[in-house]
């Protein structure tokens, strides 16, 4: 059983599994077909699970996959916490450019569906933070794009003052620029 909170960015979803905890620990559905295509209104067609384990303050993001390798990703913390970040890229959308954030962690175990056309990312709160996601579309490095996570046009507050970036997530390019490439 789950439940879905609307996040003001159209197809974006938080999901809320219901838990069942008691002395020996706890338990919960993480994944259910029926249920996430009936909440979501999506066929997923996954194809792929990633998981990292991220140090305190890293920051991964702002990536995407451009057309036709586009992922819908479906996600969530199994330990540790995260600011989790997504920006709607959509161009026909009418929250372009808007983004939402929330943090995800392994106590509430609430999910994010995040549909193709976003750029995500997220800034790890605690060491040793396992962040984990299904795939709608496989990992194609030639497709994949990052939109600079400190772009002042965007003013997302990550929380952090100085994150630990890869040096690909250092190269991304402005939204403005995003934006631009989209015109062309």
């Amino acid at each position: 059983m789950m439940e879905h909170i609307a996040t003001g960015i159209d197809g974006l979803l938080v999901l809320r599994p219901r838990i069942f905890r008691d002395q020996r620990g706890y338990f919960f559905e993480s994944f259910n077909d029926a249920a996430f295509k009936r909440l979501t209104g999506t066929e997923n067609g996954f194809v792929q699970d990633n998981e990292s384990c991220s140090a305190k303050h890293v920051l991964r993001g702002l990536h995407y996959q451009v057309a036709p390798h586009e992922q819908g990703k479906f996600v969530h913390v199994v330990k540790g916490s995260v600011l989790d970040v997504c920006l709607d890229i959509r161009q026909d959308s009418g929250t372009f450019g808007k983004h939402f954030s929330m943090e995800l962690n392994s106590e509430h175990k609430e999910m994010l569906w995040i549909p193709p056309g976003f750029a995500h990312g997220f800034v790890a709160l605690e060491p040793d933070t396992v962040f984990a996601y299904k795939c709608t579309s496989y990992y194609h490095p030639a497709s994949e794009r990052t939109i600079r996570w400190n772009d002042p046009d965007l003013a997302i507050d990550w929380g952090v003052e100085q994150p630990l970036i890869s040096d690909k997530d250092a190269q991304g390019i402005s939204f403005r620029t995003f934006n631009e490439l989209q015109v062309r």
